[in-house]
């Protein structure tokens, strides 16, 4: 099996560095291509990308900016393998990944899977308090960390892999963004096609983002969701809610003071100090741990109050999700 790695590309060249340079050292004996899709930076990454024209099989595409979405299925579109490996450009691959993927493959094939993510030692403070929010499963990030039913798995697309005629039968990647992974794994299992887990084949994601953006990120998370569901209400899950009730449940708690009840906010104060212990064991850090409980926080909130806007908007008022977040649609 020969794999296209697809690598879309804004305004990153350092990362872009860092993520060619692991794939350089991958243990896989056997020959595959990397593409990469500049998606309209004004700091492009071709002069990176030539530095490594000897060592790797290797293409550069500029195209005008369109998304990441986009730039991913034109990426496979100009692709020559049988199965596409999607990587976002902070992400910086373990050597063995290729052969943990060829291993899953070859054992239980898919058309469809994506990998967890783990942090590297070097990675700042605040990147592994992020990464502790997005993975563990006493967060929503419990996905990305690999709690999720391994047979029924939405891809994420830092990390994901599907076949060429997945790809084509289904045409890749819609115009949300994000969201653009669950779009996509929904329509396929729709088509016929399974998705799975490859719990083994993590990358480290660099996520190089201050607490602002990480916030601005997870509020969109949490925009997009109800419009899925409005798309999809077949496989709208309760958990879906949980973010926006537990924001919901801390205003109360909050409220609650006012008539001398403050059971509900101890309850929450023993939630933060699970997370803070929790995240200082898993890091071997207790700045980290502080930081973790920041990255919760912004986590649940900057997702639950996104997921009330839609809620609200697109399912209850009935409003066309491009009239109410034009923002995260990107013109084909």
């Amino acid at each position: 099996m020969f794999f296209s790695i697809i690598i879309p590309v804004y305004n990153r060249p350092d990362e872009v560095s860092e993520l060619l340079t692991s794939l350089t050292q991958t243990t896989y004996a056997y020959p595959f291509e990397v593409v990469i899709i500049e998606d309209g930076s004004t700091i492009p990454c071709e002069t990176v990308v030539a530095q490594f024209r000897s060592l790797l099989t290797i293409s550069y595409y500029f195209t005008e900016n369109s998304g990441p979405g986009n730039s991913r299925n034109f990426g496979m579109q100009q692709a020559k393998g049988e199965y596409f490996i999607i990587f976002d450009s902070d992400c910086i691959i373990p050597a063995g990944y290729l052969n943990e993927v060829m291993l899953e493959l070859e054992t239980n094939y898919v058309d469809c899977f994506g990998g967890p993510d783990q942090a590297l030692k070097s990675f700042t403070p605040i990147q592994k308090a992020i990464n502790f929010a997005m993975t563990s499963v006493l967060t929503t990030g419990g996905v990305r960390g690999g709690s999720e039913a391994i047979t029924k798995f939405q891809p994420r697309s830092f990390n994901m892999g599907i076949s060429q005629k997945a790809f084509e039968v289904s045409g890749g990647f819609g115009n949300i963004h994000p969201g653009e992974d669950p779009d996509l794994a929904i329509r396929l299992w729709q088509l016929g096609y399974n998705t799975r887990l490859f719990s083994k084949a993590y990358v480290y994601h660099k996520r190089r983002i201050d607490w602002e953006k990480f916030q601005l990120q997870v509020s969109k998370f949490g925009k997009a969701r109800p419009i899925l569901n409005s798309w999809y209400p077949a496989y709208m899950k309760p958990t879906f809610f949980f973010p926006s009730l537990f924001i919901l449940g801390f205003y109360l708690a909050c409220f609650l003071l006012l008539f001398a009840q403050d059971w509900l906010l101890k309850t929450y104060f023993s939630y933060f100090l699970l997370i803070y212990l929790v995240a200082s064991v898993q890091t071997k850090s207790l700045y980290v741990g502080y930081l973790s409980v920041l990255a919760v926080w912004k986590q649940f909130r900057g997702y639950g109050h996104g997921f009330l806007e839609s809620f609200i908007k697109v399912q209850l008022l009935k409003q066309k999700p491009e009239a109410a977040f034009p923002a995260l649609f990107f013109k084909k």
